[in-house]
């Protein structure tokens, strides 16, 4: 198989959606400074071959706004809570980038100007343009909508080519991987098979939106140390979806 080093990327603008828990690393809760490293690096190898990247980041792993509101408290207030924890793991990832050279912009779709700038559609194309790394926090700025429909939003909003949604498995499965061994790695699918077998890759507003703009998605395996680089660069990782 060719060397991932030798490979030209396939894609030159890319949003990678990662939940809140990539960030926690090993740990029970919170962040993982290391896990954040890891993964900016990941982020600055494609950076280097010439990849324009954006990131949106979930909240999980700080609070996470549908557990609060099965919790007693306001869904409406929960959510507000959960867009805020993304802004913190925005941070934490532009820091961690900004380490390995990256020049970072992070964009709220809530406004707090003293930590990140507001999102601006075409401020963050300039930016990607001008080889700075984008990172979306807040959501949509919306209650009721999670960060996947945020990272849906804002791929098609930026003109990119594809969204990379990391997670800590293979890909799409026939069944859940860890309650069946003997689960199915799926290759490729459509957005429609998607739906109709209730898969839960992201949820269904924003596969949907992907759907509505043939904008494809790729799920893959963030746990396995270079799997960015070899989604871009076109080896056969993960699962697409597809029109």
């Amino acid at each position: 198989m060719e060397s991932t080093s030798r490979r030209k990327p396939c894609y030159k603008r890319i949003v990678l959606k990662l939940s809140g828990e990539a960030l926690m690393g090993a740990q029970g809760f919170g962040l993982d400074p290391r896990m954040a490293d890891r993964i900016a690096g990941e982020i600055a190898e494609i950076h280097a071959i010439g990849v324009e990247v954006a990131a949106t980041v979930g909240g999980g792993n700080i609070v996470r706004g549908m557990s609060v509101s099965a919790a007693g408290m306001d869904r409406v207030g929960g959510d507000y809570m959960g867009m805020l924890a993304t802004v913190i793991n925005a941070l934490a990832l532009q820091n961690a980038l900004e380490k390995h050279g990256v020049f970072t912009r992070v964009q709220s779709a809530i406004e707090m100007r003293e930590v990140a700038e507001p999102f601006i559609r075409r401020r963050a194309i300039r930016h990607l343009e001008k080889g700075r790394a984008v990172i979306f926090a807040a959501g949509t700025g919306n209650p009721y909508f999670s960060t996947d429909t945020a990272a849906a939003l804002r791929a098609i909003e930026i003109g990119a080519e594809v969204i990379l949604k990391a997670t800590k498995v293979e890909g799409i499965f026939d069944s859940d991987p860890v309650a069946n061994p003997s689960a199915r790695l799926i290759r490729s699918i459509t957005y429609r098979d998607v739906i109709r077998r209730n898969l839960r890759v992201m949820d269904t507003t924003a596969i949907t939106l992907c759907m509505e703009n043939s904008l494809p998605i790729v799920v893959f395996n963030l746990l396995k140390r270079g799997n960015i680089r070899r989604v871009v660069t076109g080896l056969n990782t993960g699962s697409l979806i597809h029109s």
